[in-house]
């Protein structure tokens, strides 16, 4: 069901979720959390879509803001629309769209559509503030998550969230390395257990994920890391390919294609394996497991991405296989 309140108060949009609760069965038992979703006006079904299919395994309260580039130039408006049952995943979701100066004041907009003792999460699908720990969503919530690859510049959007960095933020950026991370701790963990001795990482330039995991294998392995940069190689953009070398011989993990990566190791078959692009939603639901800050990102990006080398440009020379 969709209700729209054209030209509303936030008093109002609240007192239709309890009318709306009372007639329909819709209740708020069974809640876990508030995510605030802060867009600009037109670009908020993608998030939406990603944060209904989250709610299947988080169900949750979803506060969608949206303004534009022009509010100042806008008259006072607050247009809403509620979305409950099957438009809304296992959850409901309240859209406001706030025009003129009634966008400057955002906590003000959904203070008051927050549940009742329930943690709030704040997640900038697109560009998001300079500082988010200090702007008027993030101020209210225990998570803050962010998505520097969906910046105009992803590089300088993780370099601003290095020097704003408060416990609670989180970037997709990092979210999207768990598959990688987990790969290339499975193999570290089988025999020989011989020390990697120099680590080499290459992606696309504009990836923020590369960079971080780059500097997560220097910190965790405590070795030199070769950064290179490229352009996209078999249709792929971000991370390409690790190479871990050890005395027996290097071991390489290189994405060939969009969700195929090949595993090369010293005396043992090559074997292809499923490394697929997490989906918005994928990243979402992980990041909504846990409330408490992230303490291994906050390392990496506060301590780590400092201590990375220049990035060099490079060449892939195409594998063939076997």
């Amino acid at each position: 069901m969709i209700v729209d309140l054209p030209n509303t108060t936030t008093s109002a949009i609240s007192k239709t979720l309890v009318k709306i609760r009372e007639e329909g069965g819709a209740v708020a038992l069974g809640r876990v959390l508030t995510l605030i979703i802060t867009t600009h006006l037109g670009e908020e079904e993608e998030a939406i879509e990603a944060a209904n299919e989250a709610s299947r395994e988080h169900p949750m309260r979803i506060i969608v803001v949206s303004t534009g580039a022009d509010d100042k130039k806008s008259e006072a408006r607050v247009d809403a629309q509620i979305r409950v049952g099957g438009d809304a995943g296992a959850g409901e979701v309240v859209v406001v769209k706030a025009y003129g100066d009634a966008a400057s004041d955002q906590e003000s907009l959904v203070t008051g559509l927050l549940l009742p003792d329930a943690p709030v999460v704040a997640w900038w699908p697109g560009a998001a503030p300079a500082d988010v720990s200090q702007s008027p969503v993030g101020r209210i919530a225990q998570r803050r998550i962010t998505d520097a690859a969906a910046s105009s510049n992803p590089l300088k959007a993780l370099a601003t969230i290095t020097a704003t960095y408060r416990p609670g933020d989180t970037d997709f950026s990092w979210t999207r390395l768990t598959l990688w991370r987990a790969q290339l701790a499975a193999v570290l963990d089988q025999p020989p257990y011989e020390p990697v001795t120099g680590v080499e990482v290459h992606g696309t330039a504009d990836s923020p994920s590369t960079v971080l995991l780059a500097a997560w294998l220097q910190q965790a392995l405590q070795v030199p890391v070769t950064l290179g940069v490229s352009g996209k190689s078999h249709g792929s953009s971000g991370i390409q390919g690790v190479k871990l070398i050890r005395a027996s011989g290097p071991i390489e993990l290189e994405r060939t294609m969009a969700n195929i990566a090949t595993l090369e190791q010293p005396n043992q078959p090559t074997h292809d394996i499923s490394l697929p692009r997490r989906s918005l939603r994928d990243c979402l639901a992980e990041e909504l497991r846990r409330l408490d800050p992230d303490d291994l990102f906050g390392e990496v990006i506060v301590n780590g991405v400092g201590k990375l080398g220049k990035p060099a440009k490079i060449k892939r020379a195409a594998k063939s296989k076997a």
